[in-house]
């Protein structure tokens, strides 16, 4: 007999017998309903509670660039900014002029200035509010953020307490469900769409794989990881590095002390981040050494741009008007100044950066120190005992 036939012989029969024992059940249980429309919503296999708007909050570079991304996803956007003037402005020209001129606004995006609404509105909010600004924003509603899935696009540390983000969101909502987003994603690149990888942190499992089913598309891929704190340091602490790297290549300093100081940055944010109880491995990914990478090396880093600026003879002042967004490094390296040396964390970079910054130093200065001081082992910051 023919194989074909010996595959009609086995199969058919469970396939007929199947089909009779649903028919079976069918009719006992009555005649046949149509059922109304589900107001649920399946994205890539993974169940969404509800055909509902998404929030983004912030009217920044990324913050749109993230909204365009859902929009051309399917996703209702809403992208709530403060200032109505530049909310009718997207509204009218479809694009964002201050922050992302030339890149055009997806139809879906709605900007919005009713914060209330938007939150009532959406479930799934995507916070990229400046650093100095989240808590002061959203603590005023903090019972409308309650049970809702809260994931922090914004890269910094807040002075006063060293929170950062994510710990913000909880201190002002602790019934939501938080997540951070971080990675090498320059905002323009990923308008654009540059092939971009990204990676969502969060404890919670779920909330992960929403994000994923909401963002990840054709030239826009998300991991996920479950080291909250580590992803989102790694991406705060870049940002003071970005600078320097910026300063160097604006005096005129060769690839090799470019390479070093990026391999440096790595080791010196690394062996900070385990002091305060994050996972090294997560420095050695997207949101470490990727993120170091892409901020250290391209002109479109806003803290490289200030830098750059920096080094050619620009006070810290002058330089970050140029830039006209925030530069969250300047801010991130006060407070981690004063917490290395809380900790006793070595951070020669950053001191060194802070000397120039606050205190008078040139660049030259503190590169020569560093390569004055005593020798230390490379790589100090992860344990060989796991890899044998």
């Amino acid at each position: 007999m023919p194989v074909g036939a010996i595959a009609i012989t086995v199969v058919y029969p469970a396939i007929f017998r199947q089909s009779r024992e649903i028919t079976e059940g069918l009719a006992a249980i009555g005649p046949a309903r149509i059922m109304p429309p589900s107001p649920l919503l399946w994205i890539n296999g993974l169940h969404m509670t509800e055909q509902r708007p998404i929030a983004v909050l912030g009217g920044g570079s990324f913050g749109t660039a993230v909204a365009n991304l859902l929009a051309e996803n399917g996703h209702q956007v809403r992208q709530w900014m403060r200032d109505p003037e530049q909310a009718e402005a997207i509204r009218v020209n479809r694009e964002n002029p201050r922050y992302l001129k030339g890149i055009k606004i997806h139809a879906a995006v709605t900007p919005v200035t009713d914060l209330q609404a938007t939150l009532d509105d959406c479930d799934l909010c995507f916070v990229a509010l400046p650093s100095s600004a989240l808590r002061s924003v959203l603590a005023p509603h903090a019972e409308r953020l309650a049970g809702k899935m809260l994931v922090s696009l914004t890269k910094g540390i807040e002075a006063q307490t060293f929170k950062l983000m994510s710990e913000i969101l909880e201190d002002i909502a602790p019934q939501a469900r938080i997540g951070v987003l971080s990675g090498p994603n320059l905002a323009r690149e990923v308008a654009e769409h540059a092939l971009t990888a990204t990676v969502v942190a969060s404890e919670d499992e779920a909330l992960c794989e929403q994000v994923q089913a909401v963002l990840h598309g054709r030239t826009f891929r998300v991991y996920a990881s479950a080291d909250r704190f580590g992803v989102e340091l790694g991406g705060a602490l870049k940002n003071v590095y970005a600078i320097i790297a910026g300063m160097a290549v604006a005096l005129g300093m060769g690839e090799n002390t470019k390479s070093m100081l990026i391999t440096r940055a790595l080791a010196e944010m690394t062996r900070f981040a385990v002091n305060q109880g994050a996972n090294p491995m997560t420095f050695l990914g997207l949101a470490g050494v990727g993120d170091l990478i892409v901020t250290c090396s391209s002109p479109k880093s806003r803290n490289y741009q200030v830098g750059f600026a920096l080094g050619q003879g620009l006070s810290l002042e002058d330089a970050v008007t140029r830039l006209g967004e925030v530069a969250e490094g300047v801010n991130t390296l006060k407070v981690l100044k004063a917490k290395a040396q809380e900790t006793g964390v070595y951070m020669p970079l950053v001191a060194g950066l802070h000397a120039i910054l606050f205190e008078g130093r040139t660049l030259n200065q503190v590169i020569e120190l560093l390569m004055r001081a005593e020798p230390k082992t490379d790589v100090d910051f992860i344990s060989t005992s796991g890899f044998n």
